[in-house]
């Protein structure tokens, strides 16, 4: 009897120490030290101006859709333009679509686009820094990647282990036991994010389950800087989307701060000399460039400065934070005017989706401000409202305008992703307040087309069971968003 105990002692003794270690991984990997460099605000500058640019697709009565398409354009002017360096990082950047599927071969434009300009100006430092999404987490190389390696760009794979884990309880597991056999190999697993790219590894998978990205979006050259909630990828290319450009010795710190996502991977220096930017005498907008949790910061804050006459304007593609929803509440009950245009969060990449976390947290919102926060849809098709744009009009003085890589999710802001924005003190009389009036009131108003539904478009009888699969998943860190 006394033998056949022993090894169940053994069996609970270990079964404890491996939990007492799972627990222990899971505390310092979601609380450990930010490496140098991330979560960053640069300094106050005063600037000209501050450039909107925006795509829209919409429905405009005719056969085919309305399409707007300014910022990839702008892109390539960009780099044009160039002739010291450029730094582009974007999340998502590849070709890879459903079998059944065609898009704009966006990824490649810009591919020859770069290629052609190394060609042109081979001394340039070009340099592309992206995610490991785009390999399929190392399942198999993105063959517009090795394009541009051959070409001399320099292109970074971002790694982003150490960063925090933003879904604690499977992070501990995989950190484990998993991490250690890496994730390159003969994929063998169709590809669930695009039937028509390459099979994937059940590695890849499982990395893919520890959900972190470098998931900023920013186009950098010695003369200006684009900020941008869209991604250069083929079935993106319908998205409606928007960016902020600015010049001026903000870039130096945009230049920091993509450094600090290159440190990560060990790249080394990004350029092979440092670039020197005049400094603004004066201008009438205020700016800061942000990074993840600094972004966080500016966000609450913004938000709880809005009062009676006031109006806090909302484009967003995921809004889920729970500090962000109860600062917009008590804005609300404070007697700002609080209008959201959402994403229902309908498809992705043109498979469909149940409407998590949009729908449900409108209906929260709607029920815990009384009715007093005005929510709409923007009225998709096969494409995404990706905007990710916060502007604070104030009744007096400078209003306050955010925009760039940032969902309002916990993911996004709370130091877990790579996230970039930038932040924008505007006065009445300036031209960018004038553009973001005009593109919400378009927009909400339908001015010219059907370009929002009412809140109503996207609930119904089963909005509060994906409330509780929403809360469910926020709770136990499993989300995709």
């Amino acid at each position: 009897m006394h033998s056949n105990r022993r090894p169940r002692h053994i069996l609970l003794t270990a079964a404890l120490l491996l939990l007492i270690w799972l627990a222990g991984v899971m505390l310092y990997q979601t609380h450990k030290p930010l490496p140098p460099g991330i979560s960053y605000e640069s300094p106050v500058y005063k600037v000209h101006d501050v450039h909107f640019w925006h795509d829209l697709t919409y429905r405009d009565g005719s056969a085919d859709g309305g399409r707007e398409e300014e910022i990839l354009p702008r892109i390539l002017q960009i780099i044009e333009e160039s002739r010291q360096f450029l730094v582009i990082d974007l999340f998502l950047f590849n070709d890879y679509t459903h079998k059944d599927q065609q898009f704009p071969k966006v990824s490649r434009r810009l591919t020859d686009k770069l290629i052609s300009h190394k060609a042109a100006f081979p001394a340039m430092d070009i340099v592309f820094i992206t995610d490991e999404v785009n390999t399929n987490y190392g399942s198999a190389p993105n063959p517009l990647l090795e394009e541009m390696k051959a070409a001399g760009i320099k292109v970074i794979i971002t790694d982003t282990d150490k960063l925090r884990d933003s879904t604690p309880a499977y992070s501990a597991v995989w950190r484990t036991f998993i991490q250690w056999f890496g994730q390159s190999g003969n994929g063998w697993i169709p590809n669930l994010m695009a039937s028509g790219g390459p099979d994937i590894t059940a590695r890849s998978y499982l990395k893919l389950l520890n959900v972190k990205a470098n998931h900023r979006k920013v186009i950098v050259s010695e003369k200006t800087a684009l900020v941008s909630s869209g991604n250069v990828h083929d079935p993106s290319a319908y998205h409606s989307n928007i960016a902020l450009e600015v010049q001026g010795p903000v870039i130096a710190d945009i230049l920091r701060t993509e450094q600090a996502a290159a440190d990560l991977s060990g790249a080394g220096p990004l350029l092979s000399s440092t670039p020197a930017f005049k400094q603004n005498a004066d201008g009438p907008l205020d700016i800061r460039y942000l990074t993840e949790g600094k972004i966080y910061k500016y966000t609450l804050e913004g938000i709880r400065s809005a009062g009676a006459g006031d109006t806090v304007w909302m484009g967003m593609f995921y809004l889920a934070d729970d500090a962000v929803i109860r600062e917009l509440v008590k804005a609300a009950k404070r007697g700002a005017e609080v209008r959201l245009l959402l994403d229902p969060n309908q498809n992705a990449f043109g498979r469909d989706k149940i409407g998590i976390p949009n729908r449900p947290v409108a209906m929260n919102l709607n029920k815990r401000s009384g009715g007093k926060i005005a929510i709409r849809w923007y009225n998709t098709g096969k494409e995404q409202y990706h905007t990710k744009l916060m502007f604070i009009a104030k009744a007096s003085g400078s209003s306050i305008v955010l925009g760039g890589s940032t969902n309002f999710t916990t993911r996004n802001l709370d130091d877990y992703n790579l996230e970039n924005n930038l932040w924008v003190s505007v006065p009445q009389d300036q031209p960018l307040y004038t553009e973001m009036t005009g593109y919400f009131n378009r927009l909400w108003n339908n001015e010219g087309a059907e370009y929002s539904l009412p809140l109503g478009a996207y609930q119904s009888d089963v909005t509060w069971l994906k409330y509780i699969l929403f809360r469910m998943q926020t709770r136990l860190g499993f989300t995709t968003f």
